[in-house]
């Protein structure tokens, strides 16, 4: 079992959740205030570690099994983003989906930091439509 923070299309209520196969919620949290979040493609979120200039994100972590990892989550994961690892609020490191460096993909980038929360912001963007 690993632990993964997840802040995108596979928390609760979102229609990736099935991909965890069960895996138990550990607890509702935010990142180390280490990180930029950009929409990639407004499709899905993704993390950016900085030494300067970085926020919390929220997101949930969850006991994950390895196969269930390596088997549904990770495939179902765009090419822009990778597997890392990322510092949580209390200091402990999880397992989450960065992007990936170097960035070359033609998928537009939308930084959205300042909402620091995947769900808020697809909520600013359905208000906008």
């Amino acid at each position: 079992m690993a632990l993964m923070f997840l802040n995108g299309g596979a928390m609760r209520g979102e229609p990736l959740h099935h991909l965890l196969g069960g895996a138990p919620l550990v607890t509702t949290t935010t990142t180390a205030p280490k990180y930029r979040f950009y929409s990639v493609g407004d499709q899905c979120p993704a993390l950016f570690p900085v030494s300067h200039g970085g926020a919390a994100v929220a997101g949930e972590v969850y006991d994950i099994g390895l196969d269930a990892l390596r088997d549904h989550v990770l495939p179902s994961e765009p090419h822009e983003l990778e597997l890392g690892v990322v510092e949580l609020a209390d200091g402990s490191s999880a397992f989450a989906m960065l992007l990936r460096r170097p960035y070359t993909s033609h998928v537009q980038l939308r930084d959205i930091t300042e909402i620091g929360d995947w769900r808020a912001y697809r909520r600013t963007r359905e208000r906008a439509a």
